[in-house]
């Protein structure tokens, strides 16, 4: 009689591209403070071209690399990487971040007391350990739009009512319920990330789990803040700069696009491109924050969202037996 085969509570998945040396350092924190046999590592590497995938395989022969032939983003990788999880929960972790103690047993020991929530974010942390206050955030809203049109989320951001998106005035040193969490640190069931049929193909980046905590909700979700699962978070690895705030505003239009009326969606389009205007007004009088100036001269690409998945090739995964992946 042979032993039934084992399988791990927390299958951990991890998307790569061009984050060599973050990975490894994320990779090897997470060994040394989590069990051993209670979660499995799977890495799906969007077709990096700095020895990402490579250096996973010679440093940690555990973990599961799936290479892709193309960069298709996060949401989509991500669900190359669900399909191949065997554990109970999924954790979907940065490669720019730096586990602090054992955040997968904070994540089980809270989500086995408290299963009703279902979906599960921690707090993402600055070098200094406090909180950088990006790993939950409110659904999007005309008013925060409105604030962020006039300049007054920025102004005010420490303010709940002129700030509403980052939910300044959480205190995320205790067990609190949010509307949406960060894919950075996010726990889910995998029972309820096949239900809701992983993330949403129309997403290339930002956005698509605010998307999914949506749906999750919809469902009987109530996603929680659980404060002893940190990280470090380096943020924004692998998209900087201008094409990191481009590529933001691409995902809330997106979400726009899919989950607000056309006439509602239409306001909050005008509303962002009216905060961008202003920024860029501000960078060319003060000489300060130019980046804005180039975020408005690419307002017809972000306005106009990620294309819809109808234009996009299938996912393939490089290998011996190279083959299309269904339904990412």
């Amino acid at each position: 009689m042979t032993d039934r085969p084992t399988h791990p509570a927390v299958s951990v998945v991890v998307v790569s591209y061009q984050t060599r040396d973050l990975i490894r350092r994320a990779l090897g924190t997470l060994r040394t403070s989590s069990p051993a046999g209670s979660y499995e590592v799977i890495v799906v590497d969007n077709a990096s071209t700095d020895g990402s995938a490579e250096a996973v395989e010679n440093e940690f022969p555990e973990a599961r690399v799936v290479r892709l032939t193309r960069n298709v983003g996060f949401g989509r990788a991500v669900n190359v990487g669900a399909s191949r999880a065997r554990g109970t929960w999924i954790l979907l972790l940065n490669p720019d971040t730096q586990p602090v103690g054992d955040v997968i047993g904070e994540f089980v020991a809270y989500a086995r007391a408290n299963p009703e929530h279902r979906v599960y974010t921690g707090r993402t942390l600055h070098d200094d350990r406090t909180d950088d206050g990006r790993s939950a955030f409110a659904l999007p809203s005309l008013w925060g739009y409105v604030c962020f049109a006039t300049g007054l989320s920025t102004v005010f951001r420490r303010s709940r009512l002129f700030n509403p998106e980052e939910l300044p005035g959480l205190d995320r040193s205790a067990p609190a319920r949010v509307p949406a969490a960060s894919g950075c640190l996010l726990l889910l069931q995998r029972s309820l990330f096949a239900e809701l049929g992983g993330f949403l193909p129309d997403y290339f980046m930002y956005s698509e789990d605010i998307d999914l905590c949506h749906r999750a909700t919809l469902l009987g979700a109530s996603p929680v803040l659980v404060p002893g699962a940190r990280v470090v978070h380096v943020g924004g690895a692998s998209s900087t700069g201008v094409n990191k705030r481009i590529m933001l505003l691409q995902g809330k239009t997106t979400y726009l696009r899919l989950r607000w009326s056309p006439r509602r969606a239409a306001a909050g389009r005008a509303l962002l491109a009216a905060g961008v205007a202003v920024r860029a007004a501000g960078a060319r009088l003060t000489g300060r924050a130019g980046y804005w100036r180039q975020v408005w001269a690419a307002r017809r690409t972000w306005l106009a969202g990620w294309p819809p998945p109808t234009q996009l090739p299938a996912v393939e995964v490089a290998g011996p037996a190279q083959s299309a992946t269904p339904g990412v």
